[in-house]
């Protein structure tokens, strides 16, 4: 029973080390909660230090970190789309572009997103159906968008994963 115990904290940090992992990969990828999976490596990796190395502080500025990540992802998208007057649709086809480019491997993602927001302007306007340099141009405009989100919430990503290693080594 005893040596159960002692292998309970291995377990528990193979554990963080797989969220983190996750996290990361969540931050590009639209099926996982990248940030979230982040935080909860943090405070579940603080807490089996017993928040000595690894404080509140850190935990604090994680979760700060996190919420700016997922505010970063939207904003980013809206803006992009909103620069060209995009429709709503559009945002919403370049979410399940990036969902459908999930199976076509990493030029499924970087594409997928570009065709969805222009399917979703083509639905969303009757008025610019037939004019494919508008459709074009919201669909890069909604993709450049949600690629700066992305490239944001991965720096804040690592910056969460750096603040969580240097508090557990200083």
């Amino acid at each position: 029973m005893v040596e159960s115990l002692n292998l309970l904290p291995t377990v528990l940090w193979f554990v963080v080390v797989l969220l983190f992992v996750l996290g990361l990969a969540g931050l590009v990828l639209p099926a996982l909660p990248g940030s979230g999976l982040l935080l909860a490596a943090v405070v579940l990796g603080a807490w089996i230090d017993g928040f000595e190395r690894v404080g509140w502080l850190t935990v604090t500025a994680c979760a700060v970190l996190a919420v700016l990540a997922v505010l970063a992802d939207y904003v980013a998208g809206v803006l992009g789309a909103k620069r060209v007057n995009a429709h709503p649709y559009a945002l919403v086809g370049a979410a399940l572009g990036t969902l459908v480019g999930l199976f076509g491997g990493i030029v499924g993602l970087l594409f997928m997103p570009f065709v969805g927001a222009g399917l979703g302007e083509w639905i969303g306007r009757q008025d610019t159906r037939k004019d494919l340099g508008r459709i074009t141009q919201v669909g890069l405009a909604t993709w450049l968008g949600m690629l700066i989100g992305t490239v944001v919430k991965l720096a804040l990503g690592f910056l969460m994963v750096g603040l969580f290693v240097l508090a557990l080594v200083v």
